[in-house]
């Protein structure tokens, strides 16, 4: 008589919270998709990553160059130049949702195997440092935002450093997008300080259907064109969208909903921007120059056209914008560690199994906190050189991107086809080229006509 021979222990793999967590995520999506009225409970199981990267890319200092555009040139060629511009963030982050459900592995690890530890450790690096400093303008616009309503700024930073190890010790990646999700509802306020800055629709409208030409060719013109391009993708979303897709368990079946949740985000994006660029527009309309403000400055300015409630939404809307972009960005600074030193890295791990991974988030945010806190700290400077280094990350970050999305090894049927890689390279070489651009005129001004 056979007999069964049952494996030890040692030889079953450990079930870890991560295991059951996602197990049990994946449970209602399975059950939402057998049941008969269940596509808009799988829509709203699924959508999360998309929305959350590209609302967390309308951070603040995106929302203040939209600010600036607004203020510098009113309601016109800028506008649907913004919608467009998000058009070309969702073909770069979409093809981070086949990767994640082709692969089901992150981006930094993808780029360890498939290019070797040097580029691996490459990638880690410069991600961790362009992270690092762009964290660190994030909490310069939250204290900016609070000191509106008369916040002190040390009390400001630690806030929001509060608020942040609280959202990601939830240690539940469900618990932990929803909350994301909340607060980047809170992007869409600067709708209603639109409406406050009562524009004239038919100007709107002509700005749309229209697409007006370019106001004039200067150094101002040429660096508020090329900035808003440089900041419609930046590394930090290409492995946030990706590792967390992979975090919240996506299959290849959950592809066209990633799609849906990229599309979902990149469109409220969009209309964020454009409705801070319109609420500005009283400032250039009455011939205000903004050209040095900042958080508090604009929304202080926009006191007499928009009232004390829009001008408080106006600066809320900074905070929030700093605030989901600091937990985001300090997620994908965590998620790459964790993929390329083969640590645990899932903000479904408990305390005790992913500790590496959330020390690594807190510590990126709490340096940044404490730059932001060092008296006379050239924070001026630092905005500077997170946009020249952002010129010196993006190629090399897309050129991985698109090499991996073409690899038929690894991504099968999900590879890019003929159509979809002529709009990759396309919006791929138009980022690189205005990135380019804006940092040799960052740095050579002089270059620039006048």
């Amino acid at each position: 008589m056979a007999h069964t021979v049952m494996p030890s222990s040692q030889e079953l793999p450990r079930v870890t919270s991560e295991d059951l967590k996602r197990a049990r995520d994946r449970l209602r999506v399975a059950q939402a998709r057998r049941h008969r009225w269940g596509k808009l409970s799988l829509l709203w199981l699924l959508i999360g990553p998309g929305v959350l990267v590209m609302l967390g890319e309308n951070d603040a200092p995106s929302m203040l160059s939209y600010a600036a555009t607004g203020a510098t040139y009113g309601p016109g060629f800028f506008l649907p130049f913004i919608l467009v511009t998000f058009l070309m963030a969702f073909i770069v982050q979409e093809m981070t949702v086949r990767l994640a459900a082709a692969t089901h592995r992150g981006h930094a690890e993808l780029i360890f195997e498939r290019f070797g530890p040097f580029w691996g450790a490459f990638a880690l690096v410069d991600l961790a440092l362009g992270n690092l400093m762009t964290l660190v303008t994030e909490f310069i616009g939250i204290r900016a935002g609070l000191g509106f309503f008369g916040v002190p700024p040390v009390l400001a930073v630690l806030l929001a450093l509060a608020v942040i190890a609280l959202v990601v010790l939830t240690r539940r990646y469900w618990t932990w997008e929803r909350i994301g999700l909340a607060l980047a509802t809170f992007n869409l306020v600067f709708i209603p300080v639109a409406v406050l800055a009562h524009p004239d629709p038919g100007q709107l409208l002509a700005a749309f259907l229209t697409w007006q030409p370019v106001p004039r060719w200067d150094q101002t013109t040429l660096l508020l064109l090329l900035a808003d391009i440089g900041a419609t993708v930046t590394p930090w979303m290409l492995f946030f969208q990706q590792s967390a897709s992979v975090d919240k368990g996506v299959t290849g079946q959950d592809i066209a909903h990633g799609r849906l949740d990229t599309a979902l985000g990149a469109l409220l994006a969009a209309v964020a921007g454009i409705a801070t660029a319109i609420a500005t527009s009283p400032l250039f309309a009455h011939h205000v120059n903004a050209s040095s403000f900042a958080g508090a400055d604009f929304a202080r300015a926009l006191l007499p056209y928009v009232g004390r409630v829009g001008a408080s939404l106006f600066a809320l809307g900074i905070v929030e914008a700093g605030l989901l972009a600091a937990i985001t960005i300090a997620s994908s600074s965590a998620y790459a560690f964790g993929e390329v030193t083969r640590q645990p890295h899932s903000l479904n791990r408990s305390w005790r199994e992913g500790w590496p991974f959330y020390c690594v988030l807190l510590v990126a945010a709490g340096l940044a906190a404490a730059v932001v806190l060092i008296p006379n700290a050239p924070l001026e400077f630092i905005v500077l050189i997170v946009n020249v280094y952002a010129v010196l990350s993006m190629p090399p970050a897309l050129v991985f991107l698109t090499v991996l999305v073409n690899d038929r090894e690894i991504m099968g049927e999900q590879a890019n086809g003929s159509l979809a890689n002529v709009l990759t390279v396309t919006v791929t070489l138009l980022i690189c080229l205005a990135g380019l651009v804006y940092g040799i005129a960052t740095v050579f001004p002089g270059l620039l006509p006048s």
